[in-house]
């Protein structure tokens, strides 16, 4: 019986594009791989660079340069081309540019007959998210932004060094924008599935330096150091935009902290924001509403605030 080919269109043949397909490519997650971008002599030469990845990897994935026209056919469409902020600009800094750019691209994937899940990086990724549910008409489960699952990994990494653990032993998540307004819900951290709160609480004398802010600060700034230090991030988000297509693809349940557009969950409805959901076939399929606490709920209502005003200030959909 003929197995049915898994196929990821990537549209932004940059760095986080070709991160984003070389994590796939190693990791065994599609079958084949079409590459777009508007310069599409880059996309040629990102596929024919990522081709010559396969003698040395467990599988073969096919990849190849492509057009928005050819997107009739795939599982996933991944969305990293976007306006990129400038130093000194935050993400919701390049929201009119986005929003022209966004409104094309996907305008022209629809009239391709694309029927799949739409998977969006592009910043400011909560909003360029509403818009491509907007302009697509889809179901909120089939348009995914990674929202705040890169902050949330960055948020272990910083606490593994904490408490000197695997990151992965960390369970935790950075909600809200992923931006500014983010923060840590702290009520819901755990390490190895005991509540940091208490850890710290435990241990006082050991853990007495744990500057909690300080670490929210350096989750919410970290993508932000790495941008003013070599002018652009690309193996984080490529790997996690990797991760959330394989749970897709391989109907793998994951937990994942991602952009959803809320209907009713936190007491927010028609905004597009960073909480955990569960993702499968088909995209989202469950929202986890955390049960936060009174602090953690105004900091999750304040982002929200934030990230409606910026939508409303959009022509199109204010």
């Amino acid at each position: 019986m003929a197995r049915k080919t898994r196929k990821v269109t990537i549209v932004g043949s940059g760095l986080v594009g070709a991160a984003c397909a070389y994590s796939m490519i190693n990791q065994s997650v599609c079958d084949e791989i079409i590459m777009v971008d508007r310069t599409f002599d880059r996309a040629v030469a990102q596929a024919l660079d990522l081709s010559h990845c396969m003698d040395f990897t467990s599988t073969r994935t096919k990849v190849h340069a492509g057009y928005l026209e050819d997107c009739r056919d795939v599982d996933v469409v991944v969305l990293t081309a976007g306006a990129n902020p400038k130093q000194g600009q935050t993400r919701l800094d390049v929201l009119e540019e986005a929003e022209k750019i966004t409104r094309d691209i996907v305008t022209r994937i629809m009239n391709s007959g694309f029927d799949g899940v739409f998977v969006v990086a592009a910043n400011p990724v909560d909003i360029v998210t509403y818009i491509v549910r907007e302009v697509s008409g889809f179901p909120r489960h089939k348009v995914i932004g990674t929202g705040t699952s890169l902050d949330s990994a960055r948020l272990k990494t910083l606490l593994s060094d904490v408490f000197s653990i695997d990151p992965r032993s960390v369970n935790g998540y950075a909600l809200g924008e992923h931006g500014e307004s983010q923060f840590v819900a702290w009520s819901h951290v755990t390490i190895g599935g005991k509540p940091m709160l208490q850890i710290l609480e435990q241990h006082k004398e050991r853990f007495k330096d744990v500057d909690l802010d300080e670490i929210a600060r350096k989750t919410k700034d970290a993508g932000w150091e790495i941008f003013t230090r070599k002018g652009n991030t690309q193996f984080g988000i490529g790997n996690a935009l990797a991760y959330i297509v394989r749970s897709i693809l391989n109907d793998d349940h994951k937990i994942i902290a991602i952009s959803v557009i809320l209907e009713g969950e936190y007491g927010q409805t028609g905004v597009c924001v960073g909480v955990p959901a569960i993702i499968g076939e088909g995209g989202i399929l469950e929202v986890l509403e955390l049960n936060l606490t009174p602090e953690e709920q105004r900091k999750f209502d304040h982002s929200c605030v934030i990230l409606r005003r910026a939508i409303e200030s959009l022509p199109g959909l204010g």
